[in-house]
């Protein structure tokens, strides 16, 4: 038999679901090292992914620490013991919980299982960008519903939005880049006012940091009423496990069982496990955690403002200012010149923002003298 003649030309690839190609890539950052390689600088702080400046619980350190010895061994594909510990924190049932490699896996599998071409899910925007990456890269639309004047989801308009092909949409609460939140009235008249056909996402990352706030909605309760409906949390954010990478839903059962149909066996590693375990227990470091983040929010908050900045009101660990009128892609890389990294907002539609991540004392101190350092350039390049 003949061999097939090899062609000179590169081959090229075409993606299954032409929206793919609407997508870019995750902006995630360099290094930090890198950064103060490139910069010549000695000191870089690290503001910009709202991570938990404490890091982790040192319960949960010596709980990862116990794993390397295990590290040859694959992990328990079911996470029996985390889902043990998830269920008795939050009285529900085993069955009801999917673990996933970040909370982001666990709609990515939503996205996977449920939406096919020219599907739709809407969401707010500006947003978490993972729910548009999910909804493209299954051949799906994504319906994206501005927030309002306040940077509050918009629920109305989310709702006069859902159309007969719409099958997930989803609420981040509180918001994630505004820090805003929906209220417990407002959800429960936005979901009771969904077809059954829609399947809900609740997406509660910074849970934690807003349960807190006067009306604030908990969404695990709501689901315990037998609503059908998805909640999603993740100890990357409060219980300061970023790095590990471990996130939970709570949903009803026959949706466990559809995504455990195509949810990699061992999609959360040991270590992870290990240590969100211990996290859970750890009541003490969280309300340390707590403490600090309501306390620096306050300073932060006073002093952005005392420069002739403003605040969104937020209820997370991270506040998106408003630089009155200064550019904030120019303004995020005059702060990296001086060391300190925070979020650009030219990619969600708000040129005019940047966000910081609420961190140390003296990160934020750091962070604040930079910020007056440039307001004093440019008030100067003014006159």
């Amino acid at each position: 038999m003949p061999k097939r003649k090899q062609s000179s030309r590169e081959h090229i690839f075409k993606p299954v679901h032409k929206s793919v190609e609407e997508i870019m890539p995750y902006q995630t950052g360099k290094p930090v090292e890198e950064l103060a390689r490139e910069k010549g600088l000695d000191r870089i702080v690290k503001l910009a992914s709202n991570e938990n400046p404490l890091g982790a619980s040192p319960a949960a350190r010596k709980a990862a620490a116990r794993m390397v010895d295990d590290l040859g061994r694959y992990p328990d594909g079911s996470g029996f013991y985390l889902k043990e510990a998830i269920s008795e924190s939050l009285k529900v049932a085993e069955e009801m919980i999917v673990l996933g490699n970040g909370s982001n896996e666990i709609l990515e599998l939503l996205a996977q299982l449920l939406l096919a071409e020219n599907d739709e899910t809407v969401y707010a925007w500006p947003a978490f960008i993972v729910y548009r990456l999910a909804t493209l890269a299954n051949g799906a639309r994504g319906i994206e519903v501005p927030l309002d004047v306040d940077l509050k989801h918009d629920l109305p308009a989310m709702a006069d939005a859902i159309t007969g092909r719409t099958k997930l949409v989803v609420i981040s609460n509180p918001n994630n880049p505004t820090g805003t939140f929906v209220k417990t009235g407002e959800l429960v008249n936005f979901l009771d006012g969904l077809h059954p056909s829609v399947l809900p996402v609740l997406d509660e990352a910074y849970y934690e940091y807003a349960r807190d706030n006067a009306d604030f909605p908990d969404g695990v309760a709501l689901l315990k009423e037998g609503r059908n409906m998805v909640v999603m949390r993740t100890f990357s954010k409060a219980y300061g496990l970023a790095g590990l990478r471990v996130g939970y839903a709570l949903m009803p059962r026959q949706l466990v069982q559809l995504i455990d149909r195509i949810r990699q066996p061992f999609n959360v590693n040991s270590v992870a496990q290990a240590a969100a375990v211990a996290a859970l227990s750890d009541g003490d470091f969280l309300e340390r955690t707590l403490d600090l983040n309501r306390t620096e929010m306050k300073r932060l908050e006073a002093r952005i403002r005392s420069l002739g900045f403003n605040t969104v009101p937020s209820a997370a660990n991270f506040l998106l200012i408003d630089l009155a009128g200064l550019p904030g892609g120019e303004i995020f890389e005059e702060l990296q010149d001086r060391g300190v990294i925070v979020r650009a907002m030219d990619a969600y539609g708000l040129s005019g923002y940047i966000r910081v991540t609420v961190g140390l004392p003296e990160e934020n101190e750091f962070f604040l003298e930079a910020l007056a350092e440039i307001k004093k350039e440019k008030r100067g390049n003014r006159k």
